[in-house]
């Protein structure tokens, strides 16, 4: 008796212990980047390049509209249209430090204006003119369709990700580079990737979301290729249905400019002023 007391009492500290372990912290500093592991370097490049191709290298500003289909229909009554600023760069030479947030501001339809997200790293903030403050939310949480709320803001694969290249294959008229990539942070929406770069422009053309067993989640293809700010880079996102075949979602981009809004518009005591 007294042999398990004294295990109940052991087994009490450690979880006390365990809950009061402080969370690992992210950040974009330089010196956290350098540390990062990442065995294969040519995927590593391949990641690399693609990510610039899908997102500048300093902060921008789109205009998103999501669609969503079924069953051969557009349905106009559900469509969002999404005004997304990004502070979205690296440390480098000049910077010590990179960035990695996002504020999106609903324009359309009427009935979601006043709406915003704010995306820091590895958190997300929502508010709504109903709401007395802003309240955190899952990144995995759907906004449209298969659109999740974390698949608005540019991500960065090469910092999230660990990536492996498993050989070449044809990807429609092109051969692409096939990498898996394993998250490296629990905050990471999707714990797995499979991803086809194409050959010698980098440019992505298709992305397997899949769960911690392997399961396919949703498939991404990157459509309409056109020259924005320099470089030729996606106008379109489709994002299919696991399941059903005939269930989409289209990401239109448009209207990206270079911009960089003020540090302080990317707040939380930003969003209630931003909204009105």
């Amino acid at each position: 008796m007294f042999r398990f007391i004294i295990l109940l009492v052991m087994l009490h500290v450690s979880a006390c212990a365990l809950a009061q372990t402080p969370p690992q912290v992210l950040s974009l500093d330089r010196d956290q980047l350098s540390q990062l592991t990442q065995e294969d370097g040519k995927a590593r490049e391949i990641i690399r390049r693609a990510d610039r191709v899908r997102a500048p290298g300093q902060p921008f500003r789109y205009t998103l509209t999501l669609t969503e289909h079924k069953n051969g229909r557009d349905l106009l009554d559900k469509r969002q249209v999404l005004d997304i600023s990004m502070r979205f760069y690296k440390p480098d030479e000049q910077r010590e430090r990179g960035e990695a947030r996002a504020l999106v501001r609903f324009v359309a339809p009427t009935r979601d204006k006043g709406k915003v997200l704010l995306s820091d790293l590895d958190k997300m903030w929502y508010y709504a003119p109903e709401l007395r403050r802003p309240i955190p939310i899952s990144r995995q949480q759907r906004l449209l369709g298969q659109v999740s709320n974390g698949d608005v803001v540019a991500a960065d694969f090469d910092y999230s990700y660990i990536s492996t290249l498993l050989g070449t294959e044809a990807c429609g008229d092109s051969q692409c580079y096939k990498l898996s990539l394993t998250r490296r942070w629990a905050s990471v929406p999707y714990p797995a990737i499979l991803y086809w770069v194409e050959v010698g422009s980098w440019h992505p053309q298709r992305i397997d979301f899949l769960s911690t067993e392997g399961r396919l989640i949703k498939r991404s293809r990157y459509r309409d290729y056109q020259q924005v700010q320099g470089m030729m880079r996606p106008a379109t996102i489709v994002i299919e249905d696991a399941l059903r075949k005939d269930s989409w979602t289209t990401m239109a981009y448009s209207e990206m400019v270079m911009e960089s809004l003020p540090e302080s518009y990317f707040q939380k005591d930003y969003l209630i002023r931003g909204s009105q």
